[in-house]
């Protein structure tokens, strides 16, 4: 059987940043593909190893996920954005995270971090996100994220 090495640079990359938050948000995702009307959307998410995070969310669908290289760190959060445990997947870990996660940050470890997330959502919405007091701020759906990702083309 041919050996296909796992390549990211065959993707189209978007950053995201977020320079007024009161910790660093820097994080690039890819899409790999999508079903607005099945409510699925599967995508890489890659962090550096600067300490840059994803902003502070909770998956509101069924997710899958998939650690490719590097470590995703995840820290769930409480009242008042206290962190209340620290996880760390490492490469080949799997997981599956049940629909109504709590709220966490997400970042790379000391060399990054590219994770698949294979997203489903029974009515498109995938993410909530939160302020670093957890109060809820807005959201995203599956057709939003293929819009901003197709935008920044």
């Amino acid at each position: 059987m041919a050996q296909h090495p796992f390549d990211p640079a065959r993707y189209r990359w978007r950053e995201v940043t977020d320079p007024s938050a009161p910790y660093l948000i820097r994080h690039d995702y890819a899409i790999l593909g999508h079903d607005v009307g099945a409510g699925t959307l599967d995508m890489l998410v890659r962090w550096s190893n600067d300490g840059g995070h994803c902003p502070i969310h909770r998956h509101v669908g069924t997710t899958t996920i998939l650690v490719l290289e590097g470590e995703q760190h995840l820290w769930d959060l409480g009242p008042g954005g206290a962190r209340l445990g620290h996880r760390v997947r490492r490469a080949g870990d799997y997981a599956l995270t049940r629909a109504e996660a709590a709220p966490h940050l997400e970042s790379g470890g000391s060399t990054g971090g590219l994770v698949f997330f294979g997203n489903h959502s029974s009515d498109g919405v995938l993410y909530e996100f939160f302020d670093p007091e957890l109060n809820l701020v807005g959201s995203v759906t599956i057709a939003e994220l293929v819009a901003d990702y197709e935008a920044n083309a």
